[in-house]
């Protein structure tokens, strides 16, 4: 029987997860959650988080059981709910964090960036990687909620507002000295392209799609079927979407 996989965001962020997971694992059955209701998460209070979070996904995963590992493909759920779902279900639970160790050790000028949503550049958790990893670098971190919207905009209408993009990266005034700049959103690889086009192209980005992949994984074994390809991915939102591009259902929570 196929393994059966739960990955969960504020909003569409978490495919740029789901893809690699998808790629090691094409015979898994797959739900996807996003909480877009309260998108962006970057803006939400530690405490609104703890408790949303954790009673969506406890009403949600009894719905769908049986269920052989939830991912949390966001980084600023990951930093602040981790703990207490783990506490909450028997199943393995992993989570995103911003790539910042790999950022540290590839970077050559000891010069990175971390671009994030405020509450992910604001986290305690983040702070601790960058002092056990990222010592021997000097940290530059930013923070955008706009750059979330912008980048669920794009994934739906398939098309990128690059003024406003610019817009904000001005304001982020990004330092031309990093080397490496690290996605700590999962929303971000969806504009990595336009990212580079507008700070410079030799700019390496490093998110946590394939590392999270690779723990999926381990963790989860062979998915013993004897269908190789993808299957179907069940969408699940907790708000209505104006869109045609996926079948999602609307969830009540």
């Amino acid at each position: 029987m196929a393994k059966h996989i739960v990955v969960f965001d504020s909003g569409i962020g978490g495919t740029s997860v789901l893809e690699h997971i998808q790629a090691s694992l094409p015979s898994a059955k797959f739900s996807y959650l996003m909480d877009n209701k309260y998108l962006p998460y970057g803006k939400r209070s530690s405490q609104f988080l703890t408790q949303r979070i954790t009673s969506l996904l406890t009403q949600f995963i009894k719905e769908i059981e049986p269920v052989d590992i939830l991912v949390v493909a966001c980084n600023t759920a990951s930093t602040q709910t981790l703990v207490q779902l783990r506490a909450q279900f028997d199943f393995p639970i992993v989570g995103v964090v911003p790539a910042i160790k790999p950022a540290a050790e590839k970077s050559l000028s000891k010069r990175i960036g971390v671009l994030a949503t405020p509450a992910t550049v604001a986290n305690e958790y983040t702070a601790t990687l960058i002092d056990d990893f990222a010592r021997s670098c000097e940290v530059d971190l930013y923070g955008s909620s706009e750059l979330v919207r912008l980048a669920e905009y794009k994934f739906w209408f398939n098309t990128l507002d690059m003024q406003a993009l610019a817009q904000e990266l001005d304001k982020l005034a990004i330092n031309s000295e990093i080397d490496h700049l690290v996605l700590g959103c999962t929303h971000f690889p969806i504009i990595a392209n336009e990212l580079k086009q507008l700070i410079r192209y030799d700019l390496q980005l490093l998110d946590s799609g394939e590392a999270i992949a690779n723990r999926v994984s381990s963790l989860i074994g062979e998915c013993n079927v004897e269908d190789n390809k993808k299957q179907p991915v069940d969408y699940y939102a907790t708000a209505a979407l104006e869109q045609t591009k996926l079948q999602i259902s609307v969830i009540n929570d």
